[in-house]
């Protein structure tokens, strides 16, 4: 798996949210998109980037950019997640693996001594035509907002 940079096509995907409704690259045509990848609903890093999402998500909707959220979880686990935390924007259920592993974030982790795979918690910002313009690696949870736009 070729590991994506900025200036490459964004790979093309397809998935289903929270609410049953199918999401692709191409609805995005023409607009910018934060696409963030997270390990698991309901964690506590998790919660606090996608809180600070929610939190600055005026802001990215008033610059043009939309946000899409994807983790292995499922739908319904993404409904909840949603709902607890009034998320506004959609969260794609990738059980299948196929998102994270176009986009090279799914890989090794070690927790406490153990080695697992796992989502690496990597957020891609694409632009209207559809080209990274910038990958954040070293996601700040709590300030994740404020690391791409300011």
């Amino acid at each position: 798996m070729k590991k994506l940079s900025t200036g490459d096509k964004a790979p093309d995907f397809s998935g289903i949210d929270q609410n049953g409704k199918t999401i692709k690259l191409a609805d995005f045509n023409g607009k910018k998109l934060v696409l963030y990848f997270y390990p698991k609903d309901n964690t506590s890093g998790c919660t606090a980037e996608a809180c600070s999402l929610r939190d600055g998500y005026a802001r990215f909707l008033k610059q043009g950019y939309e946000i899409v959220g994807v983790s292995i979880d499922s739908v319904a686990s993404h409904q909840k997640f949603t709902e607890k935390y009034s998320l506004p924007f959609a969260l794609i259920a990738d059980e299948d693996k196929k998102i994270v592993e176009d986009y090279g974030v799914w890989g090794e982790k070690k927790f406490m001594g153990k080695t697992y795979m796992g989502t690496v918690r990597t957020t891609f910002v694409i632009d209207e035509s559809g080209i990274i313009e910038n990958i954040i690696e070293k996601v700040d949870t709590k300030n994740h907002a404020g690391q791409i736009i300011g």
